[in-house]
């Protein structure tokens, strides 16, 4: 979709583009430092597992604090600030009028960002919980509810103020992610952190926020991205687009109820992980819709976004029916509490979630800032990093918790044992984030030199092709 100046005749840049240009490239810019910074501490945790002395001196860097400042860079950093902004540019332009009230998403997104930064200085100083993907610490939690809050305001009033009566299924997910992370947000911080409930309850409630933040917020935010991209830059109507609303029903109403898979084998009611069993198999629907709207992804043309967004997909639909398989108690067993698990979760947020985003970005960028990407080869040398770094990172970790789990399970066989076996594993893992992590340094390079092409040449160039005519109405 993206070509140079001179082949084009017709632009696609509208006001709804240009007003929203500077909330929108401050939380995009803010979200790739993020990916970055995340991707260097992840680096450093990868090594630590297979060179447990590697910076065992440094307090700060302990395996401990290491790994909750990745998660939370990764989560509130890179996929906040970055899927908030697709969600609000897809739903002015699925809304048919620019976004208003842009200065509560500046001053939210600044507020966010700062509190992250406090947060993961509070993390590193020993002030950071002991829950997965809620270890901030609890002085800065409240003020980040308040700053999403306000970043979601344009967002509100694009749905609420709408031009046009239809709907789609980008703007039903937009809506509910923006929606249901507030209330997923507080009722975890009351119940973990303000007002901590004790013993097994404490325990449901974290596995549920875990599984509801993917399920109820992250995977939303991509499948905007994806139900907005494969039609628009394909031209081709989505198959079966009936049967979308009750795979995002489907998703809503079923998602949050498979965190019990994280409980399997646990000190829990056994009725509990039963219950998160069959509601993976339930969600089922929703994966197998997921692909069968969505496979255009897969036939159609060579565009850089597609390719992104295809790989995205296909990586969610895959992470969905592994969620299913290892929600069996006899593969449970061999798969919960090793690094399959973390395999699972880097499919989801690295797969199914950010290689969709990039594919956004690359979609959204030249379109707010009238520019195009200043170099093609640069995109493809990402394209490449992210595609290599995410399949090494989940097979190596896949294939390192397989082993982990066997051996755990023979009494005969001794830890020092399963770490020789698994280290080569853990090594390709190392060496796939580290891949990962040079095409994330690269795609944020790249943002700031069109950035700075655009400060540098701000008349607005005509770069794009005449949209399809079936993605006109609904651009």
């Amino acid at each position: 979709m993206i070509t140079a100046p001179t082949a084009v005749t017709t632009a696609e840049v509208t006001e709804i583009d240009a007003s929203a240009r500077p909330p929108l490239l401050l939380l995009i810019g803010s979200a790739l430092a993020w990916l970055v910074l995340s991707g260097a501490l992840a680096l450093v945790n990868l090594v630590q597992l297979h060179t447990p002395s590697f910076l065992a001196d440094c307090s700060v860097l302990t395996f401990g604090r290491t790994q909750a400042m990745q998660d939370s860079a990764f989560i509130y950093g890179w996929a906040a600030n970055a899927g908030l902004a697709v969600a609000l540019w897809i739903l002015a332009r699925l809304g048919g009028s620019p976004l208003r009230s842009l200065n509560w998403a500046m001053a939210g997104a600044a507020f966010w960002n700062i509190a992250l930064t406090v947060g993961l200085i509070g993390i590193a100083t020993g002030d950071g919980t002991s829950h997965a993907w809620l270890h901030l610490p609890r002085y800065v939690l409240p003020a980040m509810l308040f700053a999403y809050a306000a970043i979601a305001v344009p967002g509100v009033l694009a749905w609420t103020g709408r031009d046009r009566e239809m709907t789609y299924a980008s703007q039903w997910y937009a809506v509910a992610a923006l929606f249901l992370f507030p209330w997923l947000f507080s009722i975890a911080q009351t119940m973990l952190v303000f007002v901590p409930e004790r013993g097994v309850l404490q325990a449901l409630v974290a596995g549920w926020y875990v599984q509801g933040a993917w399920t109820l917020w992250l995977a939303p935010l991509a499948l905007t991205a994806a139900y907005y991209l494969v039609p628009k830059v394909g031209g081709r109507v989505i198959p079966n687009y009936d049967f979308a609303a009750l795979s995002f029903w489907t998703l809503l109403f079923v998602g949050a109820w498979t965190g019990g898979r994280h409980l399997i084998g646990g000190p829990i009611p056994a009725w509990v992980a039963t219950i998160g069993g069959v509601s993976c198999a339930l969600l089922l629907f929703h994966y197998i819709v997921v692909a069968v709207n969505l496979r255009d992804a897969f036939v159609t043309g060579g565009s850089i976004v597609l390719k992104f967004v295809r790989l995205g997909v296909a990586a969610y639909v895959f992470g969905g029916f592994l969620d299913a398989v290892t929600a069996i108690r006899g593969v449970a067993l061999v798969t919960q509490f090793t690094f399959f698990s973390a395999a699972q979760s880097q499919l989801a947020i690295s797969g199914g979630f950010s290689l969709t985003i990039f594919g956004a970005i690359y979609f959204l960028v030249p379109r707010i800032t009238g520019q195009p990407w200043p170099s093609a080869g640069l995109i493809r040398v990402h394209y490449f990093c992210a595609l290599l770094g995410t399949a090494g990172l989940v097979a190596g970790l896949a294939v390192a918790g397989w082993i982990q789990g066997h051996e755990l399970n023979d009494p005969a066989v001794t830890f020092a044992v399963i770490g020789a076996r698994t280290k080569p594993w853990l090594l390709l893992a190392t060496a796939a984030q580290a891949v990962l992590l040079l095409g994330n340094v690269l795609l944020l390079a790249h943002l700031m030199r069109a950035v700075a092409s655009k400060l540098l040449a701000p008349v607005v160039v005509v770069i794009f092709r005449q949209p399809p005519p079936m993605g006109a109405p609904a651009s």
